[in-house]
């Protein structure tokens, strides 16, 4: 995903949103409102900018308040109009910012970020977005990848929302689960391999040796194979010798620790 050059349309940034259960309004909005408000001129838009903005939260924070709610949407209105008589007076050069910022404190927080973007990047908007979504650490990290590997947020948020609960696997396996996710190749017997690791807290060195195991090299696997054979362990050989990711964890614990 380039921060420079490509753009994205409000559809693209909308999917954050659709795709996750636990979007968080006040957040979003907070951090737009950061990257959007530098970006306006004119020093006494900006800070009746900000002052709208900080009723907006409020009232995000406190969403049973009406009273909150009234003055919120009284904020957004008259900065609204502000921006609105500005622009016809002096043209829209100078407001774009402005009238981003009115986009959001309105909620269409996908229509701010796509107008937002040809002023500030993608990267701010980016990371207000996922922090809106409340993933796990690896899930978060996860849906970044994606996105900078060019895949849509619905399957970035997908797979941040269904893999961040394995946050607390170890950094070899979050690497492997991201490794397969970007090469479109994670299914559920990896899933499963990969758990059996986690729970059988292998040792750095047999840590090492499940990684190469679940890549799949020829020479390891038959030596692993082997090994397996000489203890009775004849079922497990031929399930390794046929790529069953399943016996990985069995056959990791084996390498003296």
């Amino acid at each position: 995903m380039s921060t420079t050059t490509e753009t994205h349309p409000e559809p693209w940034w909308a999917e954050f949103e659709q795709h996750c259960d636990k979007f968080d309004a006040a957040s979003v909005t907070e951090a737009l409102g950061d990257a959007i408000l530098p970006g306006i001129p004119s020093l006494l838009l900006r800070r009746e900018g900000e002052i709208a903005t900080e009723k907006v939260l409020r009232h995000l924070n406190r969403p049973g308040s009406p009273e909150l709610a009234e003055t919120a949407a009284a904020a957004a209105e008259r900065l609204t109009v502000t921006v609105e008589r500005i622009s016809e007076r002096s043209g829209s050069e100078g407001t774009e910012a402005a009238y981003a910022l009115c986009r959001l404190l309105r909620g269409s927080w996908s229509r701010a970020a796509a107008e937002a973007e040809p002023l500030v990047g993608a990267r701010p908007l980016v990371r207000a977005f996922i922090g809106a979504l409340h993933l796990e650490p690896f899930g978060a990290e996860l849906a970044q990848r994606l996105l900078n590997a060019g895949y849509t947020p619905a399957t970035a948020v997908r797979s941040g929302v269904v893999l961040g609960r394995y946050s607390w696997w170890p950094s070899w396996l979050q690497e492997i689960v991201t490794e397969r996710v970007l090469a479109g190749t994670l299914d559920h017997d990896t899933i499963a391999a990969l758990k059996e690791c986690a729970f059988a807290e292998l040792s750095p060195t047999q840590a090492r040796m499940a990684r190469r195991l679940i890549k799949g090299e020829p020479q390891l696997v038959e030596t692993t194979a082997s090994r397996l054979d000489s203890l009775g362990e004849h079922p497990t050989a031929t399930k390794l010798r046929g790529g069953d990711v399943r016996t990985v964890a069995f056959a990791a614990r084996l390498i003296p620790v």
